[in-house]
């Protein structure tokens, strides 16, 4: 380490980020706005329509090439609208993640956001910060950087004061004071950022999946159009007019507000989320959630409440006991004055050089950094209060027990932080080194005098309590020749200096559980979602701790890391159990475990909050990182960010997913029924050889699909969980499924169809009309054109309300339970009355209002497809159990 530099006055500071401003990188748009635009009009299905509205023009049909061109335009504005609010949700989220950066100003340690950092800030990283702008490191120690996003190396580099460092990059280890260089679009990284263009994401299953429904529908919607091109003209029908029919039918099959729907169902999905602390950062993640097979979970701050506090400490003088949990400033410590005293050397050497304290906030202690120093911090502070006596901890190693916990500042001559290789940190203070760390790391290095067996004892007494477990120990530092000081650096590796230690004792940290996750761990099973634990405790330890929250499996499986086979099979095979606890685990067996798993088949959700997580989360399919207590890294390789880092908003986000998958299905059954509808018409003219006039035309099919179709689509997207989604295994099914089918093409389609030919043959018949006669007067085939278009308006009215479950009827879920339908359906009437009323409109379409008959029909048609979707639900539900979710 080299000497501090002191850092700017608030004043300096001010004075340049008005002159230089924000620490922001230049805001580079992958694709221009104007070409997302164009887009949504340049894609398949917008081609085939803007080749159909020319068609219709060249001929001589203005009222269907105006139609058609309403229609890609609605739709192609209507799908950047919703692709744009996806992207400024996603932005949103984004911008409340934080983004806190530890600068000295005015000579004292201040937290502010990264975007104020200006050149000739002094900032303080720890392990796992990103480094906000390029920086000269003026103190390090035992610090390496990450610079593989720069330089594509991936061993990190060490740094020692003097060299440089650059925006972007995180410390891997250790800690390090640096002078930033520059800022925002003055960085290296902001150079490279200008002149890269960022690469587009992968599609997502679901995404694939859509698409391939959609290029099947259009196949077919295609073929059928030829088909019955080749029939109007074999019967007789003009070419003008076969074309028309042709572009009817392949317009009928084509669902053209499907895309649009998927988007703003996944936003919609994302922002509920975001309300219940779970922040969405790739919006595919909201449907992968649902999927989830298993979670692997750290124990610290997910699990438990990460309020660490020091409730045991053992030494060989005897043992003390703190009551009260917390940060309390007032507890009952029960010991010996021989056993406190050297309980508050302990605490004072285990807390030396520490970058966690408590500060007093009304009558408690709050945490300002790391909960594990913090605790130690308050350690001190909780001994000196019963009246131990400030100098009862001062030996011959010359160093004050309450040390700098108690306002006494220790100087911390050099400091080597923990390493997970280690699994311990010391510190040399005032001629001592100071070690704390796991007690299998501590306790080996330490010499005779020490009652080991003791020592052994209260370990393994305490670890089974579920209290986390540090083992403290010191050494006097020879003063010979050779020996670091004055002039002399010091080593970067402590390995000759941690030996022939001599154990202090040992402190019992004690993290409680999380009041949610019990029942969340309820809900998982009873979901079909396996939950491990991962975690760098020791066994005994996460074993009591996985006991307490009702994790721990029936067969009590507790691994230490070191015991993970090499071999994936072996290692999912071990694992793919329900409550298994691995213990010392390493952020590299944690990748493995999640490949393991996956290879088995599963769907992965893993949490992490480590630098070190970064490959472990970008492997599971749904990485979990930390927002209150993560670093940058985790957050940055994460799908899904937990605001309080609480498990149980995993099993709420895993909730949302499910209700998106379900809800995608939902509308994706009431278009189609609507398609059924729609075809129908032509599939009764084309098999009468063109002697049955046709019941609706191209222009109605249009109205049906945008005019009234698209708003009860969206509010199916926004349906809310059921209550039993979380009540079933996970829904692995494809969205068009033989269950799917035979509910839309056997069902619904059919009745909504059936009604729809019945009101049109109907009106006709009642005016006189029979088959193989001429066709009707225009007035008589114009009303029951409008019965057959009220029909499916009012039927699919009805259908929404019955795609709101795939188990049960509407009435069981109650009719105002969502609140978008109600609206939704309230616009469909209001369209549907300017449809029929309005008369350039009607007349544009080329129907009138139905008669009392046709009406009475259409009417009839509700009540009809409820009752049919009705018992078809209870007879699915007796041969299969439909899942929950729907």
């Amino acid at each position: 380490m080299t000497t501090t530099v002191a850092g700017l006055t608030t004043a300096t500071a001010v004075r340049l980020l008005a002159e230089d401003g924000p620490n922001v990188l230049p805001q580079t748009a992958t694709v221009p706005r104007w070409r997302a635009f164009a887009a949504q009009f340049t894609h398949f299905f917008a081609v085939m329509l803007w080749v159909a509205a020319a068609l219709a023009f060249v001929a001589g049909m203005p009222q269907l090439g105006v139609a058609v061109t309403v229609v890609v335009v609605i739709n192609g504005v209507f799908s950047y609208v919703q692709e744009a609010r996806a992207e400024r949700a996603a932005s949103q989220l984004r911008a409340m993640l934080p983004a806190q950066v530890l600068v000295r100003r005015d000579g004292a340690a201040v937290s502010i956001p990264a975007a104020e950092i200006v050149h000739g800030d002094v900032v303080l990283l720890s392990a796992g910060d990103r480094i906000p702008g390029d920086v000269d490191f003026t103190a390090t120690g035992s610090c390496t950087v990450d610079e593989s996003m720069l330089s594509g190396e991936s061993d990190p580099v060490p740094k020692r004061p003097g060299d440089a460092g650059f925006g972007g990059t995180f410390l891997v280890n250790g800690n390090a004071e640096a002078e930033v260089t520059a800022t925002g679009a003055r960085t290296r990284l902001a150079a490279i950022a200008t002149l890269t263009a960022t690469a587009e994401p992968p599609q997502s299953p679901l995404n694939v999946e859509l698409r391939r429904v959609v290029r099947i529908i259009s196949v077919v919607a295609l073929t059928f159009g030829g088909m019955f091109f080749a029939v109007s003209l074999l019967s007789g029908t003009s070419w003008r007019n076969a074309f028309l029919f042709a572009i009817g039918v392949s317009v009928a099959l084509i669902p053209e507000g499907l895309l649009p729907t998927v988007t703003l169902s996944l936003a919609m999905g994302a922002q509920r989320m975001a309300r219940r602390n779970a922040l969405v950062r790739h919006l595919q993640a909201v449907e992968t959630l649902g999927s989830t097979t298993f979670i692997c979970t750290d124990k610290t701050g997910t699990l438990t409440q990460n309020r660490m506090s020091a409730v045991e400490v053992w030494t060989p003088q005897g043992v003390v006991t703190l009551n009260g949990l917390g940060y309390a400033p007032v507890a009952s410590v029960t010991g010996g004055p021989d056993a406190v005293a050297r309980a508050r050397r302990l605490a004072s050497a285990a807390q030396a050089a520490s970058r966690g304290r408590a500060v007093l906030h009304g009558d408690q202690w709050v945490a300002e950094g790391d909960p594990m120093e913090a605790a130690l911090d308050a350690l001190v502070r909780r001994l000196d209060r019963p009246g131990a006596g400030r100098g009862a901890g001062r030996d011959a190693g010359g160093l004050d027990a309450v040390g700098h916990g108690a306002d006494a500042e220790v100087a911390v001559e050099a400091r080597w932080p923990f390493d997970p290789a280690r699994k311990r940190e010391s510190a040399a203070v005032a001629g001592l080194l100071l070690l704390k760390g796991a007690p299998e790391s501590v306790l080996p290095l330490c010499v005779a005098p020490v009652q080991l067996g003791a020592c052994q004892a209260a370990l393994d007494e305490m670890a089974g309590r579920g209290l986390r477990v540090l083992a403290v120990a010191e050494r006097v530092l020879p003063a010979r020749p050779g020996t670091p000081g004055p002039g002399v650096p010091w080593p970067e590796d402590p390995g000759d200096l941690e030996r022939d230690l001599t154990l202090l004792g040992l402190v019992g940290l004690h993290d409680p559980p999380r009041e949610s996750v019990a029942e969340a761990l309820r809900a998982t099973r009873r979901a079909g979602i396996k939950v491990a634990m991962l975690t760098g405790d020791h066994p005994t330890t996460a074993a009591a701790i996985a006991e307490e929250i009702g994790l721990l499996g029936p067969d009590r499986t507790v691994l230490e890391g070191s015991d993970l086979p090499e071999d994936p099979h072996l290692l999912g095979a071990l694992l793919d159990r329900d409550g298994v606890v691995v213990s010392r685990v390493s952020p590299e067996q944690k990748l493995a475990v999640a490949k393991a798993l996956q290879l088995r088949g599963h769907v992965l959700a893993m949490t992490g909050d480590g630098v070190n997580d970064g490959p472990a989360l970008q492997e599971a399919d749904i990485g979990v990182a930390m927002g209150a207590s993560g670093t940058d890294v985790a957050r940055e390789a994460a799908d899904l960010v937990l605001l309080d880092d609480d498990f149980a908003t995993i099993v709420a986000a895993v909730e949302q997913g499910r209700a998106t998958y379900a809800n995608i299905r939902r509308f994706l059954t009431y278009h189609l029924t609507d398609n059924v509808a729609e075809l129908t018409p032509f599939v009764v003219w084309a098999l009468s050889g063109g002697s049955f006039p046709l019941a609706l035309g191209v222009l109605q099919i249009l109205f049906l699909d945008i005019g009234t179709d698209l708003l009860p689509a969206l509010a199916l997207g926004g349906e809310k969980a059921n209550k039993r989604a979380m009540d079933c295994p996970p829904d692995r099914r494809h969205l068009m499924d033989t269950r799917l089918m035979v509910r839309v093409f056997a069902v619904l389609g059919p009745v909504e169809a059936v009604f729809e030919m019945t009101a049109f043959t109907l009106t006709l018949w009642l005016a006189g009309w029979r088959p193989g006669e001429e066709f009707p007067p225009v007035g008589v085939l114009a009303a029951a054109s409008g019965a057959a278009f009220t029909t499916v308006v009012l039927a699919q009215l009805a259908n929404a309300f019955a795609c709101r479950s795939e188990s049960l009827p509407p009435w069981r879920l109650g009719w105002r339970t969502n609140p978008l339908m109600l609206r939704a359906v309230a616009v469909e009437l209001v369209a549907l009355l300017g449809f029929l009323f309005i008369v350039p409109v009607a007349a544009m379409l080329g129907h009138a209002p139905p008669t009392a008959a046709g009406l009475l029909v259409a009417l009839l048609s509700m009540p009809a497809l409820l009752a049919a979707d009705y018992w078809h639900k209870r007879l699915m539900h007796r041969k299969t159990q439909v899942p929950a979710a729907t």
